[in-house]
């Protein structure tokens, strides 16, 4: 494990395992069945970075996107290829919340919601650029007044 490892609660956890195969290339480490067919706990990896999952458990407090109605939360990937990233991505399943762009920090960066609610960014970074030069192309990339 990392220091940090997301554990995301989904609404039909199995299905998201398959999902995020498909979107994120993802390998499923572990499953353990709970009760009613619900998934107790499973754990996969994407990339190097380890993520744990499990279904909706409402009856001890475990909720997920669906059931509070969405999620301030976004997961960042990096990846060699932003754009055949976002394409496999939406070809899985997810939603479009951001086209693939290049950004004032250096990233060419997208953003998609998966099938179970949980957002994801996906990014290459293109470019290394100084503050002063991040603060530079903000000014130039947003709209007056944001």
């Amino acid at each position: 494990m990392n220091t940090v490892t997301p554990h995301l609660v989904c609404e039909g956890a199995a299905d998201a395992l398959e999902f995020y195969k498909k979107a994120f290339n993802a390998v499923e480490t572990m499953r353990m069945p709970g009760p009613g067919g619900r998934l107790m706990h499973a754990a996969m990896t994407i990339g190097d970075s380890n993520v744990m999952l499990a279904d909706d458990f409402p009856e001890y407090g475990g909720l997920g996107p669906k059931a509070l109605k969405g999620s301030p939360v976004t997961l960042h990937l990096n990846v060699p290829d932003v754009d055949a990233s976002f394409k496999q991505a939406i070809d899985a399943g997810a939603t479009v919340r951001m086209e693939p762009a290049d950004m004032f920090w250096g990233d060419r960066y997208s953003q998609v919601t998966d099938p179970f609610g949980h957002h994801w960014s996906i990014a290459t970074h293109i470019k290394d650029m100084t503050p002063e030069e991040m603060m530079e192309a903000m000014k130039q990339q947003m709209p007056s007044g944001q």
